[in-house]
């Protein structure tokens, strides 16, 4: 809690965020970061606008997929690296 007040401390106006936000903040950082370390997120080698939105989209699946695989077999849901395991 120190080093939030330390960031906010030197900034006009600063506002702490509440705990609900913080925490859903974190959860969407953490997926966009695995979408992109482990799924390959950013590179694409789409001919066309169909074919990104497909690989994106089928990538997204994938990643839902899995985290619902860990949530039926009562695993933290966020470790899908481990999922088929």
């Amino acid at each position: 809690m120190d080093t939030l007040f330390e960031t906010l401390a030197n900034q006009k106006n600063a506002k702490s965020f509440p705990t609900i936000l913080r925490k859903v903040r974190k959860r969407i950082e953490t997926n966009f970061s695995q979408l992109c370390d482990q799924f390959l997120f950013i590179r694409n080698y789409a001919k066309n606008v169909d074919g990104l939105f497909t690989r994106i989209i089928g990538k997204i699946t994938a990643f839902t997929v899995l985290q619902y695989i860990n949530k039926t077999n009562n695993k933290p849901i966020g470790q899908i690296k481990y999922a088929l395991l």
